[in-house]
């Protein structure tokens, strides 16, 4: 293991998932396991998630907040912003779409999972750093893609830890600020999307993030709050 800090990165070339491992193991706060490439790795719904060797950036981080576990699903938020940030620190502007996947130019570049393994939270992050080729009916884009150039994924890693640091520390008394900040970031705003939620189909316009971190969404019935969807799908810009 190499210590950066508070964590304690692992590197393996390849792996099931580095969630499950993590999930097997239940190691200390801070570990992180990162793989060349994963055979089985998922997203949200238990979507697969598709890994290359150098085109992009999958690993886990295992967390041991001492938040009650009922804030945990907060994780994803913090997480989808911190990684929103370090990318744009790398000069790549980045968007979050709730509740955590991560945009460039209005296609999703990064994909997270947040699950709880008894008192370990585990947080999966799937990244496309150069990648230039995605599978067909797939929308996607990565680093390389939006800016043109080769990038580093060890450079992108470290920038991320940085970030998440900050954010996961913001999920009890500092998830105002969370808040604050994941709503200047917010890549729906404003747009009329479709949601399927666990009580059925919604459509409406995105007001905002509201302060526990639930959709706020207008329709045609009033304003209507979403803490939960299992899709989330953009149908009008304006």
């Amino acid at each position: 293991m190499n210590g950066l800090g508070d964590w304690q990165i692992e590197r393996i070339v390849e792996i099931d998932s580095t969630s499950e491992a993590w999930k097997r193991r239940q190691p200390a706060h801070g570990a992180v396991l990162v793989a060349e490439r994963q055979t089985a790795g998922r997203g949200r719904r238990g979507a697969p998630w598709l890994s290359e060797p150098g085109a992009g950036l999958t690993f886990s981080v295992a967390l041991r907040p001492p938040e009650p576990k009922a804030l945990w699903p907060r994780l994803a938020l913090a997480t989808g912003l911190a990684v929103a940030e370090a990318l744009s620190r790398l000069g790549v502007e980045a968007e979050v779409k709730w509740p955590n996947d991560v945009m460039l130019g209005g296609r999703k570049a990064c994909g997270i999972l947040v699950e709880a393994a008894g008192e370990v939270a585990v947080v999966g992050i799937g990244l496309n750093v150069n990648a230039t080729q995605f599978p067909e009916g797939i929308e996607a884009s990565s680093l390389k893609l939006a800016t043109g150039l080769e990038m580093d994924p060890e450079v992108v890693l470290l920038a991320i830890l940085v970030a998440l640091k900050a954010r996961t520390a913001e999920i009890g008394a500092g998830f105002p600020e969370l808040i604050r900040a994941l709503r200047q970031r917010c890549y729906l705003s404003g747009k009329r999307v479709a949601l399927k939620t666990p009580s059925g189909p919604r459509e409406g316009v995105v007001e905002e993030i509201g302060a526990g971190g639930e959709l706020v969404l207008k329709t045609e019935e009033g304003l209507l709050t979403l803490l939960q969807a299992d899709e989330v799908r953009v149908i009008d810009q304006s």
